[in-house]
């Protein structure tokens, strides 16, 4: 089970220190309940792939419901954000949000499942390529809107 073995960050406390402790590398993190059947196929995905992107990325799993403070801490961010999905994988680099254009609609997040590992490879090194350069947002390498409907 992908979640049991990738890294949790149970508290806001947790979630701040892993975007502002790294500094090279983008920080993924996936956003909902471990126990979701959405989550648990993003997990393994992101458990299998958490090896080949190490360079460059750092997964982490964060629960919505075992972390009480988070709301508090974080309750503009998940306003801005709309943090309700069922599963949701945001990138950080250097303490800032980093905002990709999948085709949907929503730059904020990464809301659907991406079961194809390659193709979730791709998205965090473009995020990570664009980061380096300065950049705040950029392109999926692959256009998800006719996919992914809402």
């Amino acid at each position: 089970m992908g979640s049991i073995v990738l890294p949790h960050l149970n508290t806001g406390w947790h979630v701040d220190q892993a975007i502002l402790s790294e500094t090279e590398r983008v920080v993924a993190i996936r956003f909902g309940r471990d126990h979701d059947p959405e989550c648990m196929r993003q997990d393994e995905v992101l458990y299998r792939i958490a090896d080949r992107v190490k360079n460059f990325c750092v997964i982490y799993v964060c629960d919505i419901d075992q972390v009480p403070d988070f709301n508090q801490m974080y309750g503009q961010l998940l306003t801005a954000l709309e943090l309700y999905d069922p599963c949701t994988i945001m990138f950080f680099y250097r303490n800032k949000h980093m905002l990709c254009d999948y085709g949907t609609g929503n730059n904020n997040k990464l809301n659907f499942v991406l079961e194809d590992k390659q193709e979730l490879i791709d998205i965090i090194e473009t995020v990570y390529k664009g980061a380096k350069k300065g950049r705040g947002l950029v392109v999926s390498p692959k256009d998800y809107s006719t996919r992914y409907r809402y």
